[in-house]
């Protein structure tokens, strides 16, 4: 098998050895259910209430403000929906962004049917929201505001703190989709005045099936899942213990690494960066520096489609998406790019290219020798191509 140069984390990364270790008892040892009353079961009750510290501690969130869910599209549809129909005696205005990921904007659109009122806010050229946009936006009867935290196909930053700090002072809840943000840069819901947070475990080499939310204390919100009284009455479902320690495991070891993985990472990126620039008529997406994701790249190159772009590179042992996994087989220009003010014809040319805690030098400088190959070739069988060059452009 050919060597694989994987540089597609923002899609998924693998779990740790010492992520998987620590969650095999949990398979076959302590297997009791955490809701059974005799002894046995304590050890998988135990095993959840350490996980439940270790995400706390990490967002500097209380333990009982954590409740697990089965990923982060799960958290986000939690948040948005519980906290509508928990407050729709108030008010029936949501806002949220045009670059969102789709686990909000479908939940935006379901709100919608069910006669609730959403607003999109606009983002500038580099996908950051501007403050004025939400202030403008905000009525008497908006009851949320859910902004995602870092985008995960540019890997702009939101300004967080100074949403939350927006909202609290206008007395609306604020949820944000961390599910890009959690282990890779600081999070700290006191600090940035976050109400509700998702995250997802496979996003920080964590296994994948296992997320959290986490909710302020004293948030009315209604219940997604009924059933049971696990999560503490709010998540009915017998717990995915193994999953759960493995989440823990898992985003204990990203936030003690993540100020040496954090410059490591963003050193590799900006090579990469600046090495992909060097290809004539290529766009940079995002914002730069520490507005951006340590291991975030997405550039479009002009001429060309994505999608082949992605099959030469996998030809070439490289793992890349030109968006977001969960759109994968959508022939459409990704939303996030048209939001960014890209015309279709160039937002259909993206690559991205996100960078891990294994990602090495070596495998940037190969990336670098083989990307600008490929998009050659694909420019010398593009009519696009072949008439920017008849033009004489």
């Amino acid at each position: 098998m050919k060597k694989i140069i994987y540089m597609d984390h923002a899609a998924t990364t693998y779990t740790k050895p010492e992520v998987v270790k620590e969650m095999m008892p949990y398979f076959t040892e302590y297997y009791g259910n955490p809701s059974s009353i005799y002894s046995f079961s304590r050890e998988s009750k135990k095993a959840i209430d350490i996980a439940r510290e270790r995400v706390a501690g990490a967002i500097n969130a209380d333990a009982s403000e954590i409740y697990f869910t089965g990923g982060g599209s799960e958290a986000d549809n939690w948040a948005i929906k519980g906290i509508a129909f928990a407050h729709k005696d108030k008010g029936n205005h949501i806002i949220t962004t045009s670059i969102e990921h789709h686990a909000v904007l479908h939940a935006c659109e379901f709100l919608k049917k069910q006669g609730f009122e959403i607003t999109y806010l606009p983002v500038d050229d580099n996908g950051m929201v501007r403050l004025e946009d939400l202030k403008n936006a905000i009525t008497d009867k908006t009851i949320l505001v859910t902004i995602m935290f870092a985008n995960n196909e540019i890997g702009t930053i939101q300004p967080i703190k100074e949403i939350g700090k927006l909202c609290r002072e206008r007395n609306i809840i604020f949820h944000t989709d961390a599910v890009q943000a959690v282990g890779h840069i600081p999070v700290d819901v006191k600090e940035m005045n976050i109400d509700l947070l998702s995250m997802a475990a496979h996003k920080f080499y964590g296994p994948k099936g296992v997320g959290a939310l986490y909710i302020r204390k004293g948030i009315k919100i209604d219940n997604l899942i009924h059933g049971g009284a696990q999560e503490r009455n709010r998540r009915a479902g017998t717990e995915n213990i193994s999953g759960i320690v493995g989440l823990g495991k898992a985003i204990d070891m990203a936030v003690k690494n993540m100020d040496a993985n954090s410059k490591r990472i963003s050193k590799l990126r900006d090579k990469l960066i600046d090495g992909l620039l060097k290809i004539p008529h290529t766009i940079l997406n995002g914002a730069i520096g520490e507005n951006r994701l340590p291991g975030n790249v997405n550039v479009c190159f002009r001429f060309i489609e994505g999608e082949s772009i992605l099959l030469l590179l996998d030809m070439n042992g490289i793992c890349a998406s030109s968006g977001s996994a969960c759109t994968s087989g959508s022939l459409d220009p990704s939303h996030v790019l048209l939001a960014i003010g890209l015309p279709h014809e160039i937002a259909h040319g993206s690559l991205r290219l996100t960078l891990g805690d294994e990602t090495t030098e070596d495998e940037v400088d190969y990336v670098l020798e083989v990307v600008p190959k490929i998009v050659q070739r694909l420019r010398d069988m593009s009519p696009l191509w072949d008439d920017y060059l008849k033009k004489g452009e």
